[in-house]
Parts: structure tokens; C-alpha cells; sequence
């Protein structure tokens, strides 16, 4: 009798085992936040997007690609130059999400990976708005420079199945000869403000020393009258 009701538990869970195996291959799960676009092995990529939740697909025929269609951040390294022929590092943190209607057509045409291979090449037009500017207006309107590659890089995206926001300029360096040649004339100016400060007061101090010598002159030579003349004026 307990031979026959162990034989029963094993096939039990046997059953539930294989039960399991099959709602495995039939069901996938697509996080919040996230979308999913369906692989055919016999007709490629469907032309449509899963939302969240729990989906059935066909075992071994389908595959869901799962993306991440949150804000997410990259920072894109750029080289140019400016007007004045200055070599200039850039990096731009670019926050961006995908076009979820528009997930099959980037994963067809271009991958999983769509945001290491798509940002670079929109960045492409950054040196054309930097080098608009000298070194000296790209380190003192750097806000401005920033909202004109922002225009840019967003007007663009769109082309890719894209979304940007917050573009900023960061870490913007020039060649260690070009960063010690400013760093030299701000010293120099400072120099040269100090000194004229220091110049200006000695004159003023001349001149209030002349004065006082006018004022006891003028007394020696005028005794109390003049004392009483000021009283009166």
C-alpha cells in the first residue's frame, strides 16, 4: 500500500514537473517599465510591442527581446576644435530613451546594443556648433554653447528611434599649453589689478597729504581768521 501511494506521489510530481516545464516555454514576463518585441523564427521580427505583464508566445517559434525603455544615462566622449583652432575634450552626458513604437525597427536595423552604437554617430554634429566659438567663449558661454548642441542632438534623435533630454556640456579641457597660457594671463591681470589698486591708493594718500599741507599753510599765513571763515560758510 505505501509502495503504490509513493509511486503515485512520484508521478504527481512528475506531472507537475512537466506541467511547469510547459508554462515555462509558454509564458515570459516583460518588467515594468520595460517593453518587449517578438523574434518569429518564420516571419522575423512582428511589427509590434508588449507592454508589462505576463504574455504567452509559442515555444520554441518566438523569442521576446526585452528593452529598457526608462530614462537612461551615457556619457559620450567628443574631440573638435574651436574657431581659434584650439583642440577641445568634451564629454556629453546624454540622458535618452528609446521610442517604444518604434522598438522593432530599432531592433532590426540595429540591435540590442542601439544606445552604444546610435549615440556616437548623433554626436557627430557637435564640432560643427563648437567650432562656432573660440576657446575663450566656450569656457565663459559655456550655457549657451550647451543649449545650441542640445537643439541639435534632440532635433536629431528622432532619426534613430530616440529620445533626449538634459544635454550638457562637461569636463570641457584643452591642451595642457593652451590651460597654462590662460592660467598665466589671469595671473598676470590679477597682477596688474593689484599694482593698479596699490598705485591708486599711494596718489591718494599724496594728495590728502597735500592737502593737509595746503590746509596748515594756509593757516600760518591767515591765523584764526580763517578758522572763523569756515565757521561761517
Amino acid at each position: 500500500m505505501a509502495a503504490k501511494v509513493f509511486e503515485s506521489i512520484v508521478k504527481f510530481g512528475l506531472m507537475l514537473a512537466v506541467a511547469g516545464g510547459v508554462m515555462n516555454s509558454v509564458l515570459y514576463n516583460v518588467d515594468a517599465g520595460h517593453r518587449a518585441v517578438i523574434f518569429d523564427r518564420f516571419c522575423g521580427v512582428q511589427n509590434i510591442v508588449v507592454g508589462g505583464g505576463t504574455h504567452f508566445l509559442i515555444p520554441w517559434a518566438q523569442n521576446p527581446i526585452k528593452f529598457d525603455c526608462r530614462w537612461q544615462s551615457q556619457n559620450v566622449p567628443v574631440i573638435t576644435g574651436s574657431k581659434d583652432l584650439q583642440n577641445v575634450n568634451i564629454t556629453l552626458p546624454i540622458l535618452f530613451q528609446p521610442v517604444a513604437s518604434q522598438l522593432p525597427r530599432i531592433y532590426s536595423s540595429i540591435g540590442e546594443d542601439y544606445d552604444e552604437r546610435v549615440l556616437p554617430p548623433i554626436t557627430t554634429e557637435t564640432p560643427k556648433v563648437v567650432a562656432r566659438f573660440d576657446a575663450r567663449e566656450l569656457i565663459t558661454q559655456r550655457a549657451l554653447v550647451s543649449r545650441q548642441v542640445s537643439d541639435d542632438l534632440t532635433e536629431r534623435a528622432p532619426t534613430f528611434g530616440l529620445i533626449l533630454d538634459d544635454v550638457s556640456l562637461t569636463h570641457l579641457t584643452f591642451r595642457k599649453e593652451f590651460t597654462e597660457a590662460v592660467e598665466a594671463k589671469q595671473m598676470a591681470q590679477q597682477e596688474a589689478e593689484r599694482a593698479g589698486f596699490t598705485k591708486a591708493a599711494i596718489i591718494f594718500a599724496e594728495a590728502d597729504s597735500k592737502a593737509a599741507g595746503l590746509i596748515i599753510n594756509s593757516l600760518a599765513m591767515a591765523g584764526d581768521g580763517l578758522i572763523e571763515l569756515r565757521k561761517l560758510e
